[in-house]
């Protein structure tokens, strides 16, 4: 699959970032980065791209390697190469043959304790499924 992806800012193959990184825009990352946070507007992690962090965007696309945790307010699409060690908290859900995930996925508008009801009710409610 061919993913068209503009990044305002790039961590180049043989570059090493670590800290806290907010940025108004897109991040293409093909080297690695370390830190607590990373939130970006869309994150692409290229195929040799490492992230060692929780992320937070719009949308995050995965050709390498993840540890942490996930949150885009639209989709994760993970890429066949990619490899990730961390919870997914997601509207939209794309994963490709060949990923590796390790972790728990939310998929949907609802997370948490709000879906788990709005599913247990559905499951409550007497007559036909919905």
């Amino acid at each position: 699959m061919r993913v068209n992806f503009a990044a305002n800012s790039t961590i180049g193959e043989n570059t090493t970032f670590e800290g806290r990184c907010a940025i108004n825009g897109n991040l293409r990352i093909d080297g690695r980065f370390v830190g607590s946070l990373l939130e970006v507007e869309q994150l692409y992690v290229g195929p040799t791209g490492k992230v060692k962090s929780n992320i937070f965007a719009n949308i995050v696309v995965v050709e390498g390697v993840v540890l942490g945790n996930i949150t885009a307010e639209s989709r994760v699409l993970l890429l066949s190469t990619a490899r990730v060690m961390g919870d997914l908290s997601t509207p939209e859900l794309i994963i490709q043959d060949g990923v590796i995930l390790d972790g728990g996925c939310s998929i949907g508008r609802m997370h948490g304790d709000s879906a788990r009801r709005f599913i247990r009710a559905l499951y409550e409610k007497q007559g036909e499924p919905e």
